[in-house]
């Protein structure tokens, strides 16, 4: 024999002042029982880019140390530092920005040797 459970059945008579039917409490009575939620929006961090000097034989090494202190916050050693491996390697770490201030940091390093007919080289490239 198989039996049901029906809980409307089994719960007998609605009860005075129940919406007709035998319906949840709230349903039709003018209160409102809503679930609240909440989304959660997970963020992503921002993608990170590097800036790079690229060498050449013509931007004087002070020139290179003095767009490193002004436009990378660097200090007189850090920038004579990096300076030198750029000469020595080829290429040189300036820093490590997101697009938007590392865009700009291109932008402001060309435009400064650009103004001082020096073919300095600064690019970047995203990190992985």
């Amino acid at each position: 024999m198989n039996i049901a459970f029906d809980p409307i059945r089994m719960a007998g008579p609605p009860a005075p002042g129940a919406p007709p039917g035998g319906g949840a409490p709230g349903e039709g009575d003018g209160t409102s029982f809503d679930l609240a939620t909440e989304t959660r929006i997970k963020t992503k961090k921002p993608s990170l880019y590097r800036v790079l000097l690229l060498n050449d034989d013509y931007t004087p090494m002070e020139f290179v140390v003095f767009i490193l202190e002004r436009f990378f916050n660097r200090s007189r050693e850090q920038a004579t530092r990096i300076m030198l491996h750029v000469h020595q390697k080829g290429v040189g770490l300036c820093g490590v920005y997101t697009f938007e201030v590392a865009e700009t940091k291109v932008a402001q390093v060309l435009d400064l040797a650009r103004r001082h007919e020096h073919p300095l080289q600064c690019v970047m490239e995203k990190e992985d």
